[in-house]
């Protein structure tokens, strides 16, 4: 699939190749043309492994100021070409000068928690309409409202760390209600709460699994655009820890990673049979279930879903890319907010 989205364009379609015709872009795969664009129209092109482009398209980009993006086939980040103008430089200017500013950056983690909450009520009034367990339906559905509640505080939220309180309030009544969602192999993946380094049950073990895989992935992102992963702002600073790219995955945990994990489950395409226990108690995945989750997650991926700023279908697994997009924009100046991404 190839397409231009943010005035980036993506070339994901394996064999494709991008060379220079005029003043345009042409792309064309297996002698067929897929896509032609004016170069004027892009301020960006990212490439995922198997795609490639022409020295003189590589050269134009590089004189205009274009950054060209290399991505391997999962979406991580290779490398980026740039000319020796790039307005990079100003863009992390921004971000750290935004950092450095309490209320700056309250109002950019503001947004991320709505779009975090948001979608895990979403999840759980979802999972309220499909199970039969009555007793497991009221306990979705009052969760739900609580998160409504939560989200209810953020506008008046008067500091970072009251946002973080009001977040951790709403990811622990989530995870209370998380057990309710699993309707199969109930003894084999009983949930009471969320556990990490290491997982302590067969849930965790996925939820983490997946939750490492999207981190990458928003990592790959931001650095794709031009921003420091480990510069964010809900996230506190630690060394090592890519707290942007923390940041930017709060908004597909539930969507992607949570219901994932639970159709697994509930299809019983993961049996118990897929982990495995190490000394200690940790609980993880073996090669097959590694293999099983990753074959889901690409086929997640694939999936469209209509984004709420460009009002258009979009893969799934090209979310985090736009998202670290409109982030930029914000924090050059060309959006008044950060916009999440809260799918109805």
């Amino acid at each position: 699939m190839t397409r231009e989205l943010l005035n980036t364009l993506f070339i994901t379609t394996n064999g494709a190749f991008a060379r220079l015709d005029g003043d345009t872009i042409r792309v064309e795969a297996h002698g067929a043309k897929l896509l032609q664009v004016p170069l004027l129209h892009l301020g960006s092109i990212v490439l995922f492994e198997g795609a490639s482009l022409s020295p003189p398209l590589m050269h134009r980009c590089a004189e205009d100021g274009r950054s060209v993006v290399f991505l391997d086939h999962g979406g991580r980040f290779k490398c980026r070409l740039e000319g020796p103008v790039s307005g990079n430089v100003l863009l992390r200017h921004a971000q750290f000068t935004a950092f450095a500013d309490d209320g700056r950056a309250l109002e950019i983690a503001r947004p991320i928690v709505a779009g975090k909450i948001r979608n895990a009520r979403q999840t759980l009034m979802r999972a309220a309409r499909d199970v039969r367990d009555q007793g497991h339906v009221g306990v979705l559905r009052r969760n739900a409202d609580f998160l409504a509640d939560c989200m209810r505080q953020l506008p008046d939220a008067p500091t970072l760390d009251f946002l973080r309180g009001v977040e951790g309030q709403a990811a622990s009544c989530y995870f209370q209600a998380f057990g309710a969602m699993i309707t199969a192999q109930r003894e084999d993946f009983g949930f009471t709460a969320r556990s990490r380094r290491p997982p302590l049950d067969r849930v965790n073990a996925v939820l983490s699994f997946v939750y490492t895989l999207l981190t990458s992935d928003c990592t790959s992102a931001l650095e794709g655009v031009g921003l420091d992963p480990q510069v964010g702002y809900l996230h506190a600073l630690r060394p090592g820890r890519p707290a942007l790219a923390l940041d930017l995955v709060e908004e597909f945990r539930s969507y992607v990673a949570d219901r994932l994990a639970l159709t697994l489950i509930n299809r019983r395409e993961l049996t118990a049979a897929d982990f495995e226990v190490r000394p200690g108690g940790g609980v993880l995945l073996t090669a097959a279930g590694r293999k099983t989750v990753l074959t889901a997650l690409q086929r997640r991926k694939m999936e469209e879903v209509s984004h709420p700023l460009l009002q258009q279908n979009t893969p799934i697994g090209l979310i985090p890319h736009l998202q670290a997009r409109v982030l930029a924009r914000h924090l050059r100046g060309d959006l008044p907010t950060y916009l999440p991404f809260a799918p109805r």
